[in-house]
């Protein structure tokens, strides 16, 4: 039965009634192995079409085609929530007449729901589909795991097309996201190469810095008195933030803990304290190894969610509210505990919020964990370069060189002095830092501005400018 299977990428594209000027839009769930994004620019390009915005829920190394087509103009909009450095150093280059518009993962569905971010055609990678458009990410070659980030796409685009390489016959079981949204089926020989979903940051640190400082947040955790029965945690993408889950079963074995669920980027060594019983849950919006997505098809108590349910604090509710405490890392942090993720110290984007600033907001408990010293820089600055996640969403700094507690939680602090932590003022570890890097130095910009970075609620937090020439 053919269904809504069309012949080509080509054909889909002409169907949809695509025009110059308007919106497509992509997910990342197979991230640096995505092959979707960019065989449909290149056919768009071919095509003859200019002036297309591109929103994406975030933009990988796999996706460095943007940048070629940025210049040719090809793509004059980008809205995402993450740009890799392979498409950031172009944005940074002023090479795009429009602003890129940075968002949060919670914010960006909220953003669609809304009519802020209009898709006119979304293309979904599925990893199973059948051919009226039932689709998951947990069969097939492919299979990546979660797709929470693309029930919003699939919900508000005006069209939706499946590209999947692994096609069922009707009815597809189980279903992530169903026909009923769904316009056009295209068959492709690949979708991608799912390795790719458990590269750069979302491995764990081997650095043996890296390692102590993990290990030093999770007795942050331990000491600060949320490690009790209910626990809900979630990490970030950086390795080290990561890193904490190899701790974090001894903190609970030793202190005799259930935890409650897990959130967020998911992998191995958290569905192995799943599998063996610290958490009664996972919450998956996305998967970041081969193993979690197995986990997903597999085992019923770990669960797929939208990305609104993870993190849209606009809407009627959302699990990140509920957190008892998340590691996090950054590029800077000030003294005011401000946090930069979008650039690095030359003030190239190179990264973005995701989720940081929502789970910052949502968490009991805040932790950043980042080395002192990075590339002869220090990661404490007087001023961020940018900010991404305001101070007063963040709660603690873990260094190799000592921990750092915001002086709006003094029981936080009294709490880590009491279970002999290296509890330093923030000012501390930005002198100690400058000794030996020497006085940091601004970027230098020009007066265009490239990037908007927009908060959790949907503002304007602050502009990214052109890096000087």
């Amino acid at each position: 039965m053919k269904g809504k299977l069309v012949a080509s990428i080509e054909e889909a594209i002409g169907l949809c009634g695509l025009k110059d000027g308007m919106t497509v839009s992509f997910h990342h769930h197979l991230r640096d192995g995505d092959q979707v994004l960019p065989a449909v620019m290149h056919k768009i390009e071919s095509m003859g079409f200019h002036g297309i915005k591109v929103s994406a829920s975030s933009i990988h190394g796999s996706h460095g085609c943007l940048a070629d087509l940025v210049r040719k103009k090809v793509v004059t909009g980008i809205d995402t929530n993450f740009l890799s450095r392979v498409v950031g150093e172009t944005i940074s280059e002023g090479t795009m007449e429009e602003p890129v518009n940075l968002r949060t993962h919670g914010h960006r569905p909220r953003a669609l729901e809304t009519g802020e971010i209009g898709i006119d055609v979304a293309f979904i990678a599925a990893s199973a589909a059948d051919c009226y458009g039932n689709m998951n990410g947990v069969d097939g070659p492919s299979a990546f795991g979660s797709m929470g980030h693309a029930f919003a796409d699939a919900q508000f685009a005006k069209k939706v097309v499946v590209v999947t390489d692994y096609l069922l016959d009707y009815p597809l079981n189980p279903v992530s996201i169903d026909e009923t949204y769904v316009d056009y089926v295209v068959k492709v020989d690949s979708i991608g190469d799912s390795a790719g979903i458990a590269s750069g940051i979302t491995t764990i640190s081997k650095d043996p810095i890296g390692l102590l400082i993990a290990k030093t947040a999770t007795d942050v955790i331990e000491a600060s008195g949320y490690l009790k029965d209910g626990f809900n945690f979630q990490t970030g993408g950086g390795r080290t933030s990561l890193a904490t889950t190899k701790f974090l079963k001894e903190k609970m074995q030793r202190n005799q803990v259930k935890g409650n669920f897990i959130l967020g980027g998911i992998n191995s060594l958290f569905v192995s304290l799943l599998q063996e019983g610290y958490f009664n849950t996972i919450l998956d919006c996305q998967c970041f190894d081969v193993t979690a997505a197995q986990s997903l098809k597999n085992n019923p108590n770990h669960q797929e969610i939208s990305c609104s349910h993870y993190a849209n604090f606009c809407g009627r509710s959302c699990a990140a509210a509920k957190l008892s405490a998340v590691i996090l890392g950054a590029t800077e942090i000030d003294t005011d505990f401000n946090v930069n993720v979008h650039t690095n110290s030359s003030g190239v984007i190179m990264g973005g919020s995701g989720g940081h600033s929502d789970i910052a907001y949502g968490a009991k408990l805040t932790i950043i964990v980042a080395p002192l010293i990075r590339a002869r820089s220090s990661i404490v600055v007087d001023k961020v370069t940018y900010l991404s996640t305001p101070g007063e969403c963040v709660d603690v700094l873990v260094t190799q060189r000592g921990i750092a507690v915001n002086p709006k939680r003094p029981e936080l602090r009294d709490r880590l002095e009491d279970a002999g932590l290296p509890v330093k003022e923030i000012r501390e570890l930005y002198e100690y830092a400058k000794k030996v890097t020497g006085e940091a130095h601004r970027v230098k910009t020009e007066d265009k501005v490239v990037a908007n970075i927009i908060g959790r609620e949907g503002k304007l937090i602050d502009r990214i400018y052109q890096v000087a020439k």
